[in-house]
């Protein structure tokens, strides 16, 4: 997870609450009670708020917060059958196009007749840098960086050409398939989802939050105040399956993502297990209706100064596991990135339902007018299922509340927020009408062979010389963003 610009680490923020114990009183299930909710096993779900964001920001119609998928069937219905697990893989802090811009497949790099990206951005000083290979899978320390500040920044209200301004010449930085033989090949393999956004400009918290509530509920960023910031007041989306009885857990490393929100012991205590036991259950076949499972945060999640191949072996891991499982002929899983990292990304995010009307900056002062109102930069995406579309690309709008409406769409689940009600709900990628196209487990290529970082260190010149070129070379070249 991210490091908070005061020299604390998101990782002894999460851990110092999560130590705290029931005193804390700052859950999402414990401080979102309230009359009206159902209730079971004596966890109560708030009944959904339906006030309107402000209108000027949203198109219509609109599902609202509480709206079911199908209005017409009873809530907790399950409507998807064919699938009985899902797993949520989330890794942490990379770009489409750092990961994915030469796959081949999906709107990635814009190439030269050699086959270099044409890709650049301006540094402020009168030059450009071009998108380049970096040097190895090592990273540098804490840039390029995704703070609200400096995602903003990149952005530069849609054009795309604040990334090196913003974070150094690093954000231009991409790996390839010799640096990501695993990813490449689950890309080249599964649906690839290239408009695939984080859910907002911001870091990992708020993304998290938009991931389990459908609302980063007023954050934008890592602090200790982010934790101890008021919860989603709608709940979140363990709240809804633990009320209708629907299985779910948080599979973990060093501790479970969950505590973005859910930041005592006493939240869900029987919901939560290390990496070791998602492994058993996953060859015993009974992994729960939801699984999120969650990498080391400080060896194998792929944020900086991390080397991106523990990652990418981690992951593989845990797919393979999904794969070689007797429950994979009925099982789903998405993996996906938090947020960009900071890394270089082409396409311009769009315009995104705000959740809710809660403004940000609860947490930090924010300034500049933003909002809610746009989805974040690309992240690398891929639908792993018996079910998955052959030979498909999603050009499908999604966010991390996609995954929400998925899961909300299998079991007619109330919205939480305006974002998650009118997501898309992933099914795009699926053909649940035909035989399963993946029902024998496809071979992958193994991860690249790990070998030993120097922390901080790229493990070679950032960015190469040859990446920095004049302003004169602009018209070949691709700055800035595309719809």
């Amino acid at each position: 997870m991210d490091d908070d610009r005061s020299g604390l680490s998101r990782r002894a923020l999460i851990k110092g609450l999560g130590a705290l114990g029931a005193g804390v009183a700052l859950t999402a299930c414990s401080s979102s009670k309230g009359s009206g909710g159902a209730s079971t096993n004596g966890t109560t779900v708030p009944p959904a708020t339906t006030t309107l964001p402000t209108p000027t920001t949203l198109p219509g119609p609109l599902r609202k917060p509480g709206s079911r998928p199908n209005p017409t069937l009873p809530v907790g219905v399950d409507t998807i059958p064919e699938i009985e697990h899902i797993v949520i893989l989330m890794m942490e802090n990379h770009s489409f196009d750092d990961h994915f811009g030469m796959l081949g497949r999906g709107d990635g790099f814009k190439l030269d007749a050699n086959g270099r990206p044409l890709d650049a951005n301006p540094d402020g000083k009168g030059k450009l840098v071009r998108a380049f290979h970096m040097p190895s899978t090592c990273q540098l320390h804490a840039v390029p960086g995704q703070d609200w500040v400096r995602s903003h920044t990149s952005w530069d209200q849609g054009r795309n050409d604040g990334f090196v301004k913003a974070s150094t010449a690093v954000a231009m930085g991409y790996w390839d398939e010799t640096d990501l033989p695993f990813y490449y090949s689950l890309g080249k393999t599964f649906p690839l989802c290239d408009r695939w956004f984080c859910s907002t400009l911001a870091q990992t918290y708020p993304n998290r939050r938009f991931l389990l509530a459908g609302t980063a509920a007023g954050i934008v960023s890592t602090t200790t105040a982010a934790l101890t910031a008021p919860p989603p007041p709608n709940g979140t989306i363990m709240d809804r399956l633990h009320a209708h009885d629907i299985s779910w857990m948080n599979y973990y490393n060093d501790l479970p993502g969950t505590y973005v929100i859910l930041k005592t012991s006493t939240d869900y205590p029987d919901n939560k297990a290390t990496i070791d036991q998602f492994y058993k259950d996953a060859t015993a076949g009974k992994l729960p209706s939801v699984s999120f499972v969650d990498p080391n945060f400080e060896k194998q999640s792929e944020e900086n100064p991390q080397d991106i191949r523990v990652g990418e072996a981690f992951a593989a891991k845990v797919i393979n596991a999904v794969l070689q499982s007797p429950a994979w002929p009925k099982t789903l899983l998405i993996l996906t990135y938090d947020e960009h990292g900071g890394y270089y990304d082409h396409v311009t995010p769009p315009k995104a339902i705000k959740p809710d009307n809660i403004k940000p900056g609860v947490d930090v002062p924010v300034s500049g007018g933003f909002d809610y109102d746009y989805y974040g930069f690309r992240v690398p995406s891929i639908i792993v299922s018996p079910y998955a579309r052959r030979d498909y690309v999603s050009h499908v709008v999604h966010d991390q509340t996609s995954i929400l409406k998925f899961i909300e769409t299998k079991w007619n689940l109330g919205a939480m927020t305006f974002r998650d009600a009118n997501a898309d709900d992933l099914l795009d990628s699926l053909d649940l009408r035909a035989p399963p196209a993946f029902l024998e487990p496809p071979t992958l290529a193994a991860a690249g062979k790990t070998g030993t970082c120097t922390t901080g260190s790229a493990g070679g010149p950032v960015p190469p010389t040859d990446a920095v070129v004049p302003v004169s070379e602009a018209s070949s070249l691709r700055i800035g963003a595309t719809a």
